[in-house]
């Protein structure tokens, strides 16, 4: 197990890049299933849940070859179905959560999938009811095999259908969307997902022969193709790691430039910032923070406590409230974050408690935060890393912490962030790996 050693309190400046978006990266991967011809893939970020899915697309037969830096192609011409039926595919699947969006891709072009119940981030249940439903909807038969403790999935063919899904699931969108483009007939989904991750991979569908209509809306019509081609993608900067970069300027106070941002896709992401108080301003396709001494939590018009909450997109995504979190700590004034979709994502405050911030948990979704103002910092302290997201907050807090800190399994902030020790030190940041 790996551990970063964070001496705080130094301040950041200069230029810093986000990566590539995981959350898309990992549906753009998966839909290279649904094509014998060769996808080129572009700003692939090297973390480890990437890689991770890169090298069980390898052992299913696809032809991956890494062509640059960030750029991959993926051929799949030639599946493996023996290896899909191996107790092996069935372990890995286990420990990353994106080999679910195999499922359509397979069901779709080959008529049968197996997957094991994917695993990931401990933050509380993550059900796959609107995967399963969705799929199904279309005519696949889903069996659980009570022995190897997998889903067995099969379709002669699939029809196209009508459905109303029961949660904005951006990933089950995006697996019910890879069913659908190749079944026979109109699909027509209601409350769909509209992300951008799921706006990127309807794009890249529809370049890749598929006829999708509705993108960027909640409702998504699709009419079905017998094939699909080969095509390049592009993905977009990570949105969670650019606010994770606002974040961090405004804990250290520093000033910093994050480069290339892909702005107009980052919908009220900027907003929320400034309602923490937080300056930011859009230059070109960047975003420029100047350094602050303080920043002011805003009130409601009516006088009340701030609250900032998750909601479907456009709505503010869940994998920043750990990030606005803490930076609330140091803030002028109180917040309520309300964290509406995982009962277990604000477990990590007790070890923001332990370094001195004053929270309130007042249950598994919500918690008060009372801001320090910058005039008490936060006390370097020893912990572990539960998830992503509550990771790279911890990174944040012990950056602007007196003193010295130590993370544990830091192999969760892996998963999700490129190399970020060496890119954050090169902007004046103090952080070891051991």
């Amino acid at each position: 197990m790996a551990s970063f050693i964070i001496e705080g309190g130094h301040r950041l400046s200069g230029e810093i890049c986000p990566q590539g978006a995981k959350n898309e990266v990992l549906q753009i991967i998966c839909a290279t299933l649904l094509t014998d011809e060769v996808v080129t893939i572009h700003n692939v970020p090297d973390i480890l849940d990437v890689n991770n899915l890169i090298q069980l697309m390898r052992e299913l037969g696809v032809e991956v070859s890494k062509l640059g830096v960030d750029t991959y192609s993926f051929k799949a011409e030639h599946i493996d179905m023996d290896y899909l039926e191996s107790d092996e595919f069935l372990r890995k699947c286990t420990s990353l959560r994106g080999s679910v969006m195999l499922i359509g891709p397979l069901v779709a072009r080959f008529h049968r999938a197996l997957i094991a119940k994917p695993g990931g981030d401990k933050i509380g249940r993550r059900r796959l009811d609107t995967h399963f439903y969705g799929i199904q909807n279309l005519g696949a038969k889903f069996t659980y095999n009570d022995t190897r403790h997998c889903y067995e999935i099969t379709a002669a063919q699939l029809q196209g259908t009508y459905m109303l899904l029961d949660e904005a699931s951006v990933t089950g969108t995006a697996n019910i969307v890879m069913s659908a483009v190749m079944a026979k007939g109109r699909t027509t989904i209601y409350n769909a997902a509209c992300e951008p991750y799921v706006q990127q991979l309807c794009h890249m569908l529809n370049r890749m022969g598929a006829h999708i209509e509705g993108i960027a809306s909640n409702l998504l019509v699709i009419e079905g193709t017998e094939q699909l081609h080969g095509t390049e993608h592009t993905v977009l900067p990570d949105m969670i790691e650019v606010g994770s970069f606002i974040g961090m300027a405004a804990m250290t106070q520093s000033e910093l430039t994050i480069k290339n941002v892909a702005y107009r896709h980052l919908g009220i992401i900027p907003d929320s910032f400034k309602r923490l108080g937080i300056r930011l301003e859009q230059r070109g396709d960047n975003i420029y923070i100047p350094a602050q001494d303080t920043y002011e939590i805003e009130s409601f018009m009516d006088g009340s406590i701030m609250t900032i909450a998750d909601a479907p997109w456009p709505g503010l995504t869940p994998d920043l409230l750990s990030v606005m979190l803490v930076v609330a700590t140091q803030a002028k004034g109180s917040v309520l974050i309300h964290q509406k979709m995982f009962e277990s994502r604000l477990f990590f405050v007790d070890k923001l408690i332990d370094m001195g911030a004053q929270i309130i948990l007042c249950d598994p979704h919500r918690a008060v935060v009372i801001g320090h103002d910058h005039k008490f910092k936060l006390r370097g302290d020893n912990m572990t890393s539960p998830d992503i997201r509550a990771g790279i907050a911890l990174l944040i807090a012990t950056m602007s912490a007196d003193g010295i800190s130590r993370i544990n399994n830091i192999e969760q902030i892996d998963r999700g962030y490129q190399d970020i020790e060496g890119r954050l030190n090169a902007v004046g940041a103090r952080i070891t790996r051991i």
